[in-house]
């Protein structure tokens, strides 16, 4: 049975960090490109980040370019969204997912207020 467990959202300050996990079960974690991806309230889905098996090759939007660093680690099947200088924009619920988008986290929520 596949699973993708979200963790390490809350509350964070403009300017401040957060650093979220997924957890990975179920399938060979290290065969697959994961992404990160975001809702804000109100809004659509946000592509984020992706990564591909080996770690190596990495992207991100515009919006995050800078800020934020996809990392992952395939001995703990563990996916990592580190997240800097964050700004209010920043929130939304976050969702890390497969590349090919065919598995999905529950995701965890992202506040960045003051």
């Amino acid at each position: 049975q596949v699973q993708l467990v979200e963790s390490g959202g809350g509350l964070a300050q403009p300017g401040g960090s957060l650093r979220l996990s997924c957890a990975a079960s179920g399938f060979t974690f290290s065969d697959y490109v994961m992404i990160w991806a975001r809702q804000a309230p109100g809004k659509g889905l946000e592509w984020v980040s992706n990564i591909y098996s080996a770690g190596s090759t990495t992207y991100y939007a515009d919006s995050v370019k800078g800020r934020f660093t996809i990392f992952r680690d395939n001995v703990k099947n563990t996916l990592y969204l580190q997240m800097n200088t964050l700004k209010p924009e920043d929130t939304a619920l976050y969702y890390c997912a497969t590349g090919k988008l065919d598995y999905w986290g529950q995701g965890t929520q992202v506040t960045v207020s003051s």
